[in-house]
């Protein structure tokens, strides 16, 4: 995962931000250390160090964190991988096959790193609507927006 990043960022995270451009990834440093350090008990620590080593220790100006319920997301995850299945053959669902106290301990470290870092993640947590999510994540990307501009 991290020599994938490393790619990733020299490739195109970087020269996009070297040119002012804002850039949206859909998982980054975060999600390896919930589902490694956490889930998998490695613990933050070393996930952080490989960041730090690998990928500069680049971080994210803005992280929206989505935590609806453990059960919601996977029944979603089941549906999805039922449709990869349908669609092409392919079986991605690896992580819906774990133990429940696995995405519970990741769903822990998901909120451990949101408490930890409360300036960068923001946290829309529960069974909300699609407009309240909408809602948070504007208001969320319009004052990140606001601060950077000088607003």
């Amino acid at each position: 995962m991290f020599a994938d990043r490393a790619q990733a960022i020299a490739e195109v995270i970087q020269p996009a931000l070297d040119e002012g451009r804002i850039v949206l990834c859909d998982r980054f440093t975060d999600s390896t250390e919930a589902y490694q350090g956490g889930g998998r008990g490695l613990g933050s620590a070393r996930v952080l160090d490989l960041h730090r080593l690998i990928c500069g220790n680049l971080q994210p100006d803005l992280t929206l964190l989505l935590l609806p319920p453990l059960e919601s997301c996977l029944a979603r995850a089941q549906r999805r991988n039922e449709r990869t299945i349908a669609q092409n053959g392919r079986d991605e669902g690896r992580f819906e096959r774990e133990e429940l106290a696995f995405h519970r301990r990741v769903g822990e470290k998901y909120r451990e790193i949101a408490a930890r870092e409360p300036q960068r993640v923001v946290l829309i947590e529960g069974e909300l609507s699609i407009e309240a999510v909408h809602t948070r994540i504007v208001e969320a990307v319009t004052h990140l927006l606001g601060v950077k501009a000088g607003g």
